[in-house]
């Protein structure tokens, strides 16, 4: 099936006399005739459900057609995509482990690896990503598990080279994690450039409606955990806590996130909830025909701006005088996604009498839904970095993040018009 099909058919194959749409597990907790049954669950020695905290069968659908979107062999859904990113880094890594990212990732996710995670003893190196590649070999440590960066990142719009970050990775003996919430599959399926793993804040395009706070993570299946097994002694050794399972060798391909599941979900309890799997699924339906609608509106509104006078810069790698032009075009031949980021000419007042003055884009602090929305990232989601941090990560303090939803596209363009010629 193509894509447009899976986004509709996947996960979910109802029977005879079965719903038709895909139903609502609302329970905490699943029913067994005797204690046997369940304790071959608590073992892994059998399929099924007992408790959400773990699994739920409403979570599991919708995680299999976000699995199969990317073709990926095994996904899993958290609460948020912040859980998704955590789980993706702490499922290899341990105190004492290193792993590389990208600077120019998402405020809190850079947060999450540099404050907090240094805490539990896991050290992250930030690096250009624009950087050659010989340049990036010289931060691999012997203690690295991973590498880590955005599709297309958040809020600079900057697109990855993934071939390049593929290859380094792959050198060195670890996974090259991915974080897709932007591109979504629909214009890019990390797996096809060498990506192992790839994450997503379900709370963008693929709930699409705000409407729903949620994360999943997708395992490619391809990196071979056994051949670097000295590296990952938690998906190669016996766990102690399962009665001496060794993950990659009962599991095979799917060992990352049954590991994920059974150990992370299990003592952390990040779990989607229900309700919210079942708002992402109706959202999913028409990811391909959003998508199209998000591209189409940013890149129209991106040469609107690229033209006034009033704006200092743009950045959305739809333009041909962007510096990710080419990569776009290599990545991303289908169209990015719906956020820009640009400059309003006099800086950090200007920017917030232009924000202050639209009438049908809000100010919100979210980003890749339905609605038009924007925010100035040095004061509202980058504003625990330092200035250093943000220069760093991209960030000028006039930068605005805009994020087109799927308005008429005249209608946005007059309401940017508007908000300018108030300055």
């Amino acid at each position: 099936m193509k894509i447009d099909t899976k986004l509709l058919h996947e996960g979910y194959k109802p029977s005879k006399g079965d719903p038709r749409q895909m139903p609502v597990y609302q329970s905490t907790t699943f029913k067994y005739d005797t204690s046997d049954e369940m304790g071959k669950l608590f073992d892994l020695e059998a399929d099924g459900y007992f408790y959400t905290r773990l699994q739920n069968p409403t979570n599991d659908m919708v995680a299999a057609r976000i699995c199969s979107l990317e073709g990926g062999v095994a996904a899993m859904l958290t609460s948020s995509g912040q859980a998704a990113n955590f789980y993706a880094i702490f499922n290899i890594c341990e105190s004492g482990d290193h792993f590389i990212a990208s600077s120019a990732i998402y405020g809190g996710t850079y947060n999450l690896f540099g404050v907090t995670m240094k805490k539990m003893g896991i050290e992250c190196t930030f690096v250009d990503q624009n950087l050659p590649e010989e340049e990036l070999a010289k931060y691999f440590k012997p203690n690295t598990k991973a590498v880590f960066g955005e599709t297309v990142t958040n809020p600079t719009v900057s697109v990855l080279d993934l071939e390049k970050f593929a290859r380094l990775a792959h050198s060195h003996g670890v996974p090259f994690i991915v974080d897709n919430t932007f591109a979504t599959p629909v214009n890019c399926r990390p797996f096809e450039w060498g990506a192992d793993i790839v994450t997503h804040s379900t709370t963008k395009y693929m709930d699409g409606h705000a409407v729903g706070v949620g994360g999943c993570i997708v395992d490619s299946g391809n990196f071979d955990w056994m051949a670097h097994a000295d590296k990952y002694p938690g998906l190669t050794t016996p766990d102690d806590s399962y009665h001496g399972i060794t993950y990659a060798e009962k599991f095979g391909k799917g060992a990352y996130i049954t590991k994920a599941t059974a150990q992370l979900m299990r003592d952390f309890g990040s779990i989607q909830s229900p309700q919210n799997a079942f708002y992402l699924n109706l959202g999913l339906e028409t990811l391909s025909l959003r998508m199209a609608r998000h591209c189409s509106n940013a890149q129209a509104v991106a040469e609107f701006l690229n033209a006034n006078d009033k704006i200092a810069w743009v950045h959305y790698s739809g333009l041909e005088n962007d510096e990710y032009h080419e990569l776009a075009k290599k990545y991303l031949p289908n169209g990015s996604c719906g956020v820009l980021c640009f400059g309003v000419k006099g800086g950090r007042e200007a920017s917030i009498k232009f924000m202050d003055s639209l009438k049908v884009a809000s100010i919100a602090t979210h980003v890749a839904d339905s609605k038009t929305c924007l925010l100035h990232p040095a004061s509202h989601t980058h504003r625990q970095l330092t200035d250093e941090q943000l220069i760093e990560a991209g960030i000028s303090p006039d930068l605005i993040r805009f994020s087109c939803g799927i308005e008429d596209t005249q209608d946005i363009i007059d309401d940017i018009k508007q908000a300018l010629d108030q300055i």
